[in-house]
Order: C-alpha cells, then sequence, then structure tokens
C-alpha cells in the first residue's frame, strides 16, 4: 500500500479511467461522461479504429488502445502502460462483453466456450492485471459490468445469463476482499439499454434459431430501453457513492427484489412469459421464411 496519505481516489476530476468496450455502446457513454467531468480516460477496446475516432472527438482526456480482453498478456500490458503512462489507475471499469441469444439447444460447446472467454475470462483477467496496482495504491474502483441477466432467471440468454451471474458473485466477494486495502468494487447491472447489444448480441455477439431473426422494433419499445447517455450519467453518480449493485434503469429493481423474495413464484412468471415470447418469434421466423 501506498505510504502517501495524501493520494486517494479522485471523483471525477483529474482522475485516471481505464475502460474495456470503450469504443461503443455504455463503454463510450461513460467514457463522455467522464471526460465532460474532468477525468482522463483510456478507451481500450478490440475496435481499435472505433476507440480512435471516439477518443479524437473527446479531446487531450482521452486516449485509446487496442486490446482483446480474451488476452491476458495483452490486458496486463495495457494496465501496466497506463500506469506508466499516468501514474495511478482510479476507475477500471471491466465492461467489455458479448450478447449471445437462442434456444440453448442450438448452442454449440464453441458458443459456450466464447461466451465465458470474453465474459468471464475477460472480467478475470481485467480483475487480475489491475488490482495489484490498486492494492499498492491504496486506493481505486473496479466496476464491472454485469446485467439484469445477472440477477434474475433469462431463458433465451442462458449462456449470457450464466456468466453474468459470475461476474456479480465475482464482483461481491472482491468488493468484501479487498474493502480493508482500499480498494472498491461495484457491479454495473443493466436493464434495457439503448446499444448495440440489443441487435443480435453487438457487433461481436451471436444469436441462433428464433433470436437470429431482425429486431423487432415495436416489440423492443415496450421494454422501454434507457438511453445509454442517461444510464451513465445516473451509474457514475451511483459509483461515486460506492453503491454495490447498480440496477439501472430502476424499475428493474423491483424484478430483482421480487425474484429474491419469492423465487418460485418469479421463476415460474418467467417460464410462462418465456413460453409465450417464444412461440411469438418462432411464428415470426417460419413467416419470414415462407415470405422469401
Amino acid at each position: 500500500m501506498s505510504n502517501d496519505s495524501n493520494q486517494k481516489i479522485r471523483t471525477y476530476k483529474d482522475a485516471v479511467a481505464l475502460i474495456t468496450g470503450g469504443a461503443s455502446g455504455i463503454g463510450a457513454a461513460i467514457a463522455k461522461d467522464l471526460v465532460r467531468r474532468g477525468a482522463s480516460v483510456i478507451l481500450a477496446d478490440r475496435q481499435l479504429e472505433a476507440a480512435q475516432t471516439l477518443a479524437t472527438s473527446l479531446g487531450a482526456k482521452a486516449e485509446a488502445v487496442a486490446l482483446d480482453v480474451r488476452d491476458a498478456d495483452q490486458f496486463a500490458s495495457v494496465v501496466e502502460g497506463t500506469k506508466a503512462r499516468h501514474g495511478r489507475i482510479d476507475y477500471f471499469f471491466n465492461n467489455a462483453g458479448i450478447g449471445i441469444g437462442g434456444p440453448v439447444q442450438d448452442h454449440s460447446l464453441e458458443d459456450w466456450r466464447y461466451t465465458i472467454d470474453v465474459n468471464i475470462l475477460g472480467v478475470v483477467y481485467g480483475v487480475h492485471a489491475v488490482l495489484p496496482i490498486l492494492r499498492e495504491q491504496g486506493f481505486g474502483h473496479i466496476i464491472n459490468t454485469a446485467s439484469m441477466a445477472g440477477q434474475i432467471p433469462c431463458p433465451g440468454l442462458t449462456a449470457y445469463a450464466t456468466t453474468k451471474h459470475a461476474v456479480v458473485g465475482l464482483s461481491r466477494s472482491l468488493r468484501a476482499e479487498s474493502a480493508q486495502a482500499g480498494v472498491q468494487v461495484s457491479a454495473f447491472c443493466p436493464g434495457v439499454i439503448q446499444t448495440e447489444i440489443l441487435n443480435k448480441g453487438g457487433t461481436f455477439g451471436r444469436s441462433m434459431g428464433w433470436a437470429d431473426a431482425e429486431p423487432d422494433a415495436e416489440q423492443l419499445a415496450k421494454t422501454k430501453p434507457m438511453d445509454a447517455d442517461a444510464f451513465a450519467r445516473e451509474a457514475l453518480d451511483r459509483v461515486a457513492a460506492n453503491d454495490e449493485i447498480i440496477i439501472l434503469p430502476r424499475r428493474w429493481y423491483m424484478m430483482a427484489r421480487f425474484d429474491k423474495l419469492f423465487p418460485r413464484l418469479f421463476s415460474s412468471f418467467i417460464a410462462n412469459r418465456f413460453a409465450s415470447e417464444a412461440s411469438r418469434l418462432e411464428r415470426r421466423a417460419a413467416s419470414a421464411t415462407a415470405g422469401k
């Protein structure tokens, strides 16, 4: 731990924040709001060109680096480079992830491995690389992006939900373990946010079976997706308050509470709702095929 008692996390003026998956979606929205609040941001993404374009638009307080979170050595290099250039890391947004959807019986083992490599091991590699630095500093905040799929059952997103439950468990356990070292840990559990992941799992996501159809704009609108920039503003306020689990939009919190209080009833509700929705999607897919 650092012996300098004046060293502490900065909220958010002059802070240094490393963001994986920073080129788009929630990562990009977080980056924009952090710069607005006076922080410097490092956008780490395998979409390097998109990250560079965003960094340029954000000005001198933003930079872009290439990172595939499945590569532990590359991850360690990015983290070490960030510390070397900036002298500290205040916030680590362990945000990169992919969506995968469709009937679980259609998932290959490669689909499972891919999801786990990005959504679990990618998070683990980040924690492994950055935690020693934060402990040495005696301050810092790790924010892992999970999902409401890490809070409640999500049939049709079984592989994705598996990984996001793991991220919640990692975050809560690491928070308890790291508190005495001055390291804070939180987890984002977004509901439906208006990002690319809603379109077949995003740029690097996968979909199969009835989930591979084009997004249904009318059905999506019924979920009332939250704007990513609005999510970032509220989520960063919650990070500053050191909240453990950050569920947004707030209406999703009641669904999580329902599940915790009445798990059997909630599981039955979800199963019935899924059966109805899967049937609708199968009919839609069949109709689209017949029309070709």
